[in-house]
């Protein structure tokens, strides 16, 4: 067994996991669910005792099941965006739940605090991957939303990887992270806005705004 891995149950892991887990299942839940359980199935991970459903065959076979619908869905125009509006309100409370179950089992403080914490890294990541979407939905060209989306992949599992190998350098790219999001929100909120406004106006018979002009 990779020992580096096995070292998860050390508290920065255990910290570090919580936050990856919300965090990344604002991006694919599925996918984490799905690569957690496998984690702990092969011997690969010590799942938290609260983390240890995950491994059941029939959580596996459920959540490898929509990881197939997902990884189809996020990479069709429109059809992501409409699949993300629908997961507002799975994403989130499942980050919250997934981060709790790494510190709740023996201390139910903790498990609060981890799903707080949980909760809100998914909803900031949902959030800009939403908006995000959106945003690109706009060209018309496809090959934009199949990048993203497989840049989302790749980024999911690496940080999975890193949180359960690196905790310090996870934490620093989760910051990075953070940062990012909060000024991809700011730009992309303003230019949907922009958008939105040419549209009615392109409706209305009136001139676009000067940004699409």
């Amino acid at each position: 067994m990779n020992e580096s891995l096995a070292r998860v149950v050390d508290a920065p892991h255990l910290l570090a996991v919580a936050a990856a887990l919300g965090w990344a299942s604002g991006l694919r839940l599925y996918l984490v669910v799905f690569l957690t359980g496998v984690a702990g199935w092969m011997g690969w991970v010590h799942l938290p005792q609260g983390l240890h459903m995950l491994q059941h065959p029939a959580v596996l076979a459920a959540s490898g099941f929509m990881v197939f619908v997902e990884f189809f869905a996020d990479k069709i125009p429109f059809v992501d965006s409409a699949w993300d509006a629908i997961h507002t309100v799975i994403r989130i409370p499942a980050g919250a739940a997934l981060a709790a179950g790494v510190l709740g089992a023996d201390n139910q403080a903790m498990g609060w605090v981890a799903a707080l914490l949980g909760g809100s890294l998914a909803a900031t990541s949902h959030a800009t991957k939403m908006t995000a979407r959106a945003a690109i939905n706009t060209s018309p060209e496809p090959f934009s939303n199949i990048g993203m989306s497989l840049a989302e992949d790749g980024f999911v599992v690496f940080l999975l990887w890193l949180s359960a190998t690196h905790p310090l350098a996870f934490v620093i790219v989760l910051v990075v992270s953070i940062v990012v999001s909060v000024l991809l929100l700011i730009v992309l909120v303003r230019f949907l806005r922009t958008v939105m406004r040419g549209l009615r106006s392109f409706f209305r018979g009136q001139r676009l705004p000067r940004e699409l002009g």
